[in-house]
């Protein structure tokens, strides 16, 4: 089955169904090594992006033997959130397999999900005396402060539910609402700007409208449960959703897959698609360790670097530059396992100036001894546009990894 995707450009997709039949086992290995918000802007101020000022010498002749390009990953214009990125980037049509940020953070610290669960993804925040947000990831706050609110957190009843109050990660927590009649389909409270208050919650659907009744109480109890709790004396709810149905990698690319992330919302996705999640350390030297002493065990590698993207979001354009610098000296020792095919990309753009996610599309490098040379001598944005991939949707790169590691039958006669 093929279908027609409506962007500017129009390609032909293999589906899922498509792909699992002209799977072929073999022996070879790959690696998805994902700088997290990796594309950014040129700007008066900064007229050279991140990973233009950066020194790497190793990513720019990793490109010189490479085919590069650039991708989108939900569509032209559209600006993606951290899941569909890394959905697309699985092979899956984000547009078809939705899947909330709630429960990606529970699968991601272990939470056990049941069926009818509904999950919301929580950031401590700080407010000011008239409620308004001055502060929407409360200084970043250590995870030990964050186990403090959850405690409190934790005390809250509702009304013929269950509450599970988890922390997740520094100014990230996960809550889970159980109990019969609960459904998704819920807008968020997050109103992703500062100077106003954390919006009410709306049901989508009729269906809804007790979860968002929960919800809207939960919030309530939680304000003056933080009250004095500065600088998290606030939080917001974002991803509020069920657990979906998606079919697992494992069982559509016949391969044993790997993830190596240190940030649970990656390891929650991971998990969700069927990965092993590998335990590893904090650092990227934690990651690299983690990959050379597993790899006899796995086909495919996923590798999370998530502080690039923590860094646009700060506005950092030094400690950006810092990560992808660091990046660069460990692309040896990840060569050194001799991959069949190794592609360097992001989930989407995080451009310092916008200090947010963007639409604009993130450079790609897929290196393989059967790829396709270009003339593209740099890993940057404006370098990458120019390679023979040309701008292509992310759930493409499995097809192309597969391929180009001789894991793909001919289709048809």
């Amino acid at each position: 089955m093929f279908f027609l995707a409506k962007n500017k450009t129009t390609k032909i997709f293999m589906d899922i169904d498509l792909i699992s039949k002209l799977t072929e086992k073999n022996d070879s290995k790959m690696i998805l090594l994902v700088i997290d918000g990796i594309g950014d802007l040129s700007t008066k101020e900064n007229p050279l992006t991140p990973l233009e000022y950066a020194k790497t010498p190793n990513l720019d002749k990793l490109t010189e033997d490479a085919s590069c390009g650039q991708i989108y990953h939900v569509g032209h214009g559209i600006t993606p959130g951290s899941g569909p990125g890394h959905t697309a980037l699985f092979g899956y049509d984000p547009l078809k397999y939705e899947i909330g940020r709630g429960v990606l953070e529970a699968l991601g610290i272990g939470f056990n999900l049941l069926p009818n669960d509904v999950a919301a993804r929580g950031n401590f925040c700080t407010l000011d005396e008239n409620g308004n947000i001055t502060d929407r990831r409360a200084g970043r706050i250590s995870t030990e402060e964050n186990e403090k609110r959850v405690k409190v957190l934790k005390e809250i009843k509702l009304p013929s539910i269950e509450a599970f109050v988890e922390t997740v990660k520094d100014y990230r927590f996960v809550l889970v609402l159980r109990g019969e009649g609960l459904e998704d389909g819920v807008t968020e409270t997050d109103p992703q700007k500062t100077g106003v208050p954390p919006m009410e919650v709306r049901p989508l659907n009729p269906n809804a409208k007790k979860t968002a009744d929960l919800i809207n109480l939960w919030m309530k109890e939680a304000k003056n449960a933080l009250k004095g709790m500065e600088p998290a004396n606030g939080c917001n709810l974002r991803g509020i959703s069920k657990d979906p149905k998606i079919p697992k990698m494992p069982e559509i690319y016949k391969m044993r897959f790997a993830a190596i992330a240190t940030y649970p919302m990656y390891r929650g996705i991971a998990k969700l698609v069927g990965m092993d999640v590998l335990e590893t350390g904090s650092t990227l030297e934690d990651e690299i360790k983690t990959l050379k002493e597993n790899w006899e065990n796995y086909d495919f590698f996923f590798i999370h670097v998530k502080k690039t993207d923590s860094y646009g979001e700060d506005g950092n354009f030094e400690g950006k530059v810092s990560v992808i610098e660091e990046v660069d000296r460990y692309i040896p020792e990840i060569l050194s396992t001799k991959p069949d095919c190794l592609v360097v990309t992001g989930d989407h753009s995080t451009p310092v100036s916008m200090k947010s996610h963007s639409w604009h599309p993130v450079p790609l490098v897929l290196w393989s001894k059967n790829a396709r040379k270009d003339d593209v001598k740099e890993f940057s944005e404006k370098s990458c546009y120019k390679g023979c991939l040309g701008t292509f949707h992310a759930k493409e790169i499995m097809p192309l990894m597969m391929a180009h590691c001789m894991r793909f039958t001919k289709f048809g006669a």
